[in-house]
């Protein structure tokens, strides 16, 4: 998913102990009534109802190693043993790409190095999505839940891109402002909700700005995937081996973009569709939510401890009704802080990234409906990872950072956000209303977009696989076949099933698919199909 007032590409957050099961772990069915363009000539509809501009082809940059960068290229690393059975190092990258000479920054990688001696393949380079996951926490959860020939033939690595986790992370606000930010209301009834809504993106924004300063300007997604092709480098290997999930597919996409020459291995699981606009993307990520739910609602009338019905259309109704009810009065949690309707909205999205995570919701929803809402602000606090001391994560800052860098805000102001929001709760009746006010955030930041939406062809390329998951809430499914249709070289894997992303979930045929990729070099027909 995105970040806290918009709702594209966020990590699932997950515990440690089940993050190997849940993605491998970080990151947000088609949307009804949106459609997933093809590679070329694509557009899609802007707030006022016509068409927003075309996405652009990405353009490679030129394979020779500019002169002015070639200190960062040839820079060596000192790796040291760390956080247990791993090493880390970190390296320097410019903070603007397009002034080297201006300044640097430190970024911080993490390895486990591999396992099989002279069977090694290089280093496999992993990102978890976001924006704003780590990489290194990732890989220090899962390292040892990889199949034991990757295991073998690669050193796992992980990098925390620019403003993220270790690397020069982004702050916004404390964590009182963020238990206050969270808990605003994000599908406003009145004009005096509006005003807060407005007021409390914009006292986002500025926390950013205050905090991060000049930083805030040099988070993108294509510097990030100029910063891995440097650690490639250092890496001393020919070709990037890569394995992204969720928002990791869209580093990754644009990393084939600028560098198709030197893509090795590439695995983009729950891709990202990098040719849509922001409120292209939003609309279509609600109606992943919707997807999910639905799926939740059918699983749910099955169990004798479903709290919100016996049909699907029950289920649906009964959560409108308790969010109706929060509304109006907000929940009393053990903690002493009250459940609002968006923290409880919250919740429920969380649960939807993980079909393992839907008995804890079937017990949240119980224990609401009974006037507690400690256990659904529980699973919001995971969403959002707020930690047991009240602080936040790095998480939820860079992820706005990083998507408000990255697009073009869809929304001018909160009428734009109104003329919308029927097409959003057409997509999405539970859901849609709050997603199309979570995606006003963006308008108030600090800092010009630098990017806009690509196709991205990356001609020349070596296989690429891409891995799609039919109900996937985060990532609709579309978007896995957009990327692969505008890939030159890529490869549709297509997982039937639920959750977001599937590698690393054990399910035999993805897990061979892949790992028989990533050692052997032959990807799966696209066409593949694993069933749940």
């Amino acid at each position: 998913m995105r970040a806290v007032r918009s709702t594209r590409f966020l990590p699932a957050a997950v515990p440690a102990t089940v993050a190997a099961a849940a993605l491998l772990l970080a990151g947000c069915s088609s949307g009804a009534g949106t459609s997933a363009p093809n590679a070329g000539g694509l557009s899609s509809a802007n707030a006022d109802g016509g068409q927003a501009r075309v996405a652009t082809p990405l353009g490679a940059l030129p394979p020779e190693i500019p002169a002015d960068l070639n200190p960062y290229y040839t820079q060596k690393l000192t790796w040291q043993s760390c956080d247990e059975e791993f090493e880390c190092t970190t390296f320097k990258v410019p903070l603007d790409y397009g002034n080297p000479a201006g300044g640097d920054m430190t970024l911080s990688a993490v390895r486990k190095t591999a396992t099989g001696g002279t069977t090694r393949l290089g280093s496999l380079l992993l990102n978890p999505g976001g924006p704003g996951g780590s990489a290194i926490e990732y890989l220090e959860n899962v390292a040892t839940g990889f199949d034991s020939g990757v295991r073998a033939a690669y050193d796992l690595v992980g990098l925390d891109p620019r403003g993220v986790g270790r690397s020069s992370p982004v702050t916004c606000l404390s964590g009182a402002q963020m238990d206050a930010y969270t808990a605003v209301d994000t599908s406003p009834d009145n004009q005096s909700e509006v005003d807060a809504l407005v007021a409390a993106d914009k006292e986002f924004a500025a926390g950013c700005q205050q905090h991060a300063g000049s930083l805030l300007g040099h988070v993108s997604s294509q510097e990030s995937a100029r910063d891995m092709d440097v650690l490639r480098a250092v890496l001393g290997d020919d070709k990037l081996h890569y394995l992204g999930k969720s928002y990791g597919t869209y580093l990754g996409s644009i990393y084939a973009g600028l560098y198709p020459g030197r893509v090795g291995k590439m695995v983009l699981d729950g891709a990202m569709d990098p040719s849509l606009d922001s409120l292209a993307g939003n609309r279509a990520q609600a109606g992943g939510f919707e997807t999910a739910w639905a799926a939740f609602a059918k699983d749910c009338i099955t169990h004798d401890d479903c709290p919100v019905g016996t049909t699907e259309k029950q289920v649906g109704d009964e959560l409108d009704a308790l969010l109706k009810r929060i509304d109006a009065q907000p929940l009393p949690t053990d903690s002493g802080r009250k459940l609002t309707e968006s923290l409880a909205t919250a919740a429920v999205i969380q649960a939807m990234y993980a079909d393992f995570l839907w008995p804890q919701l079937r017990t949240a929803l119980t224990t609401a409906k009974a006037g507690n809402g400690t256990a659904l602000l529980k699973l919001s606090d995971s969403y959002f990872q707020r930690t047991a001391d009240g602080n936040y994560l790095n998480l939820m800052y860079a992820n706005m950072a990083v998507n408000c860098l990255d697009l073009p805000a869809p929304f001018a102001g909160p009428a734009d956000v109104e003329r919308v929001v029927p097409e959003f709760q057409k997509t999405s009746p539970h859901f849609g209303r709050d997603m199309a006010w979570m995606a006003l955030s963006c308008t108030y930041w600090p800092i010009k977009p630098t990017g806009e939406p690509h196709t991205i062809r990356a001609a020349g390329a070596a296989p690429i696989v891409v891995v799609g998951t039919t109900r996937d809430p985060a990532t609709p499914y579309l978007w896995a076949q957009a990327v692969t249709s505008q890939l030159e070289s890529g490869h549709l894997l297509t997982y039937d099933g639920d959750g977001h992303t599937a590698y690393g979930r054990h399910n035999e045929c993805i897990d061979g698919a892949v790992n028989s990729y990533l050692l052997g070099g032959q990807a799966p027909s696209t066409g593949t199909r694993c069933a749940k």
